[in-house]
């Protein structure tokens, strides 16, 4: 079998940027890019590769990982458009990408409304409905009033339909955000424009991609050795490096000295529009259920997912934009306008674990609470300056600073590297195989623990 091209392996790397590879299956991919380019690795970057390399799921024995390799996609309104095109003359057979498009699921309910004389939003089935004599007035008398009706209704579901799409749509796009920032949106051309930014974003992103793991303490930095190695092959060549691409993942002071103020700009255009998505996110989570903030414990009703992959990409847009503002000299704009930090709600048995070993609630958590809520702030309904964040944080004994709440956190230094473990609702197992057996059985997942075990056995 031949061996891939360059172009070939950059491809693969940048369709990684979509999906949760392990960083150990990335790594091995940047090494046959560069045996591939017959680069020439310094001793220390070549170790750091070989090093997670050796775990990749190509050289392992089993090559299987239990845990899927992509982010769960919605689903889409394939089902209720080829239900459509048999009820209604003017739609088409569509195929089946067209069910994940948004703008055509409306077109199509649009269109369709027109032959039932149904306007766009007429979900009433009291009131929006044509009677008898309303539907021989608009020349619909030859159709049954059941037909009628099915019509209605399957217009009514789509429209629904829709919305949750749309919904979980924003879900998945602002859950790859909060953890590998802007990569995902890198253009295959600007990302593979410079092969040595490209080999450090993938495997940044695929660090930043890792699930969390079940624990009481910190979870797994992004920042690991192998991480270090490629970034510093990047400072050794800055005239050669895309920094622009770079920082749209990695945002350090050093990194973003090398972009124009124009370059800069752009990017805060696109955190701007994160924050105020991630804010639209909180916010409905918000209303349908307020959350218990001075402790942030997951209580029945909270839409724990949403609110908590909204948070994640509202702190990483916030750090982006953060880090932007700052680079700009323009931090003035702090002293008027510094939304916080959101935390993330924590299961009661993950709190109770925390104050049985010695811990406790995060001090972030504290400030938080005493600060307007973010969708508040954006939309201009209340004001939260520097000073408000500051005196809320001195209360509570946080550095605002070195804690991220009104100046960038200071970069990470590189952690050691560890393998990726296998993960069965948090729980690391070390056994893929294992692994697949256990998630499949309810293990770890809440499920009554021997009616598991007997379906398992």
């Amino acid at each position: 079998m031949p061996s891939p091209t360059v172009e070939q392996l950059l491809r693969e790397l940048h369709d990684s940027l979509a999906l949760r590879r392990r960083p150990e299956d990335v790594a091995g991919l940047i090494q046959e890019l560069y045996g591939a380019r017959g680069t020439h690795l310094d001793p220390a970057t070549g170790a750091a590769l070989a090093k997670a390399a050796e775990h990749s799921l190509r050289k392992l024995w089993h090559g299987y990982t239990s845990m899927l390799e992509e982010f769960a996609r919605p689903v889409g309104a394939q089902r209720q458009l080829a239900r459509a095109a048999t009820l209604f003359a003017s739609v088409p057979a569509l195929p089946d990408g067209a069910g994940d498009d948004p703008a055509r699921i409306e077109a199509v309910i649009r269109r369709a409304g027109e032959e039932i004389c149904r306007a766009y939003g007429q979900n009433d089935f009291g009131t929006d409905r044509l009677d008898r004599a309303e539907r021989t007035a608009a020349g619909l008398g030859e159709i049954s009033k059941r037909q009628y009706n099915k019509r209605f209704r399957l217009l009514r579901r789509m429209e629904a339909k829709l919305a949750r799409l749309i919904h979980e749509q924003r879900r998945r796009e602002l859950t790859m955000t909060g953890k590998g920032a802007l990569a995902h949106t890198l253009p295959y051309e600007v990302f593979a424009a410079d092969p040595d930014a490209a080999a450090f974003i993938a495997y940044v992103t695929a660090r930043g991609y890792m699930r969390s793991v079940f624990t009481n303490g910190r979870q797994r930095q992004v920042h690991d050795e192998i991480a270090e190695a490629l970034f510093q092959r990047l400072r050794a060549r800055p005239e050669q490096t895309c920094w622009f691409a770079v920082a749209q993942v990695h945002p350090t002071a050093d990194v973003l000295a090398h972009l124009s103020d124009q370059d800069i700009e752009r990017l805060l255009l696109r955190w701007n529009g994160v924050l105020r998505r991630a804010a639209d996110l909180l916010a409905d989570a918000w209303d349908r259920k307020p959350l218990e903030r001075d402790t942030m414990i997951v209580r029945r009703g909270n839409d724990s997912s949403t609110w908590n992959q909204a948070a994640q990409a509202w702190n990483t847009a916030r750090a982006h934009w953060l880090a932007l503002v700052t680079e700009l000299g323009q931090e003035e704009i702090l002293d008027r306008f510094c939304p916080g930090k959101v935390p993330r709600l924590m299961a009661a048995d993950v709190a109770y674990w925390h104050r049985v070993s010695g811990g406790g609630l995060h001090p972030d958590t504290y400030v938080w609470a005493e600060l307007p809520l973010p969708w508040e702030v954006l939309r201009g309904e209340r004001e939260c300056p520097r000073p408000l964040v500051e005196a809320a944080c001195a209360r509570h004994g946080v550095d605002p600073v070195a804690g991220g709440w009104t100046a960038p956190r200071p970069a990470a230094r590189p952690v050691p590297f560890r393998r990726t473990p296998e993960l069965v609702h948090g729980v690391a197992v070390a056994d893929p195989l294992m692994a697949g057996a256990m998630r499949s059985a309810g293990i770890f997942s809440g499920k009554d623990k021997r009616a598991a075990a007997r379906e398992w056995l």
